[in-house]
């Protein structure tokens, strides 16, 4: 596969190019179709850090240590925008069935 703006050479799960930074289209439905809510499964206090770091695909507890950070260094400000996002966010309907086979809690 090859950038449709600079031709360079790209792997097949490439979703930008290296070189030039377009977009390549590549999961871009999967980015699409997530949906920010609380990750009750994986939750250590509200569900909150769980649910941001599963949204944006990156582990846990990095999402949970860059939101102590930020809070400390706003001035508590973080805390507050913690407790609006734990009101405003949609509890998650997709939990783990023992087996391991995701289930959906909306059928």
């Amino acid at each position: 596969m090859f950038c449709t703006n600079c031709g360079m050479e790209l792997r097949e799960a490439d979703r930008f190019c290296s070189q030039c930074g377009k977009t390549t289209g590549v999961a871009a439905a999967a980015w699409q179709n997530r949906r920010l809510a609380l990750h009750l499964e994986g939750k250590k206090v509200l569900g909150v850090c769980a649910g941001f770091a599963r949204y944006f695909e990156v582990d846990v507890t990095l999402m949970r240590i860059i939101w102590l950070v930020g809070s400390l260094a706003t001035g508590g400000i973080g805390f507050l925008g913690y407790l609006i996002a734990w009101l405003l966010m949609p509890k998650d309907t997709v939990s783990v069935a023992p087996a391991g086979q995701v289930v959906d809690a909306r059928c």
